[in-house]
């Protein structure tokens, strides 16, 4: 299970309650920061931009490739460990919206974490060191630490991710 803090909303969908639950203004500050380092070919830049700008926590010699998407709503609860890779087109999201409550959380990614082209990391879930998250995978639940998973819905290929790199 996720770990996400759960907000009912009355009337209509959660999503049409979103700037009760968010600043209008906090929302567009955070597009243009994360859209301007979606296209930014300098790494360093983009770490800046994500501590300074949006309060996210970024380890040294963290990669963020090129249009990663990071939550707009609440990139504050995104963290990401030293020399980890966030693979091509990555999106990761700290609030879901639903018909009846919105939700929120953390997301934790360790140290040393590959992370593969066009995956998605849902709220609440901790990715842990040395882990390898394969292309395309949806990410709903805890990756443990030096595991590889795959997929979706994602499952556990191999306990030891240093198996993978080693073949």
């Amino acid at each position: 299970m996720r770990n996400t803090d759960r907000y009912p909303v009355e009337g209509p969908n959660s999503l049409w309650h979103v700037y009760k639950t968010v600043p209008f203004w906090k929302v567009i500050k955070n597009f243009v920061v994360i859209q301007a380092a979606r296209y930014s070919p300098f790494l360093g830049l983009k770490n800046w931009l994500y501590k300074h700008f949006l309060g996210m926590k970024v380890g040294d010699q963290t990669s963020f490739a090129l249009m990663v998407m990071l939550d707009i709503m609440f990139p504050e609860k995104i963290s990401v460990g030293r020399n980890t890779v966030i693979g091509y087109n990555t999106t990761i999201l700290a609030h879901e919206y639903l018909i009846k409550e919105y939700r929120l959380g953390d997301v934790k990614i360790g140290s040393e974490v590959m992370i593969g082209a066009n995956s998605t990391i849902l709220p609440g879930v901790t990715i842990g060191d040395g882990a390898i998250v394969s292309a395309g995978t949806l990410v709903h639940k805890d990756v443990p630490a030096g595991a590889f998973v795959g997929g979706n819905p994602m499952r556990i290929i191999r306990e030891d991710a240093q198996e993978v790199l080693q073949e």
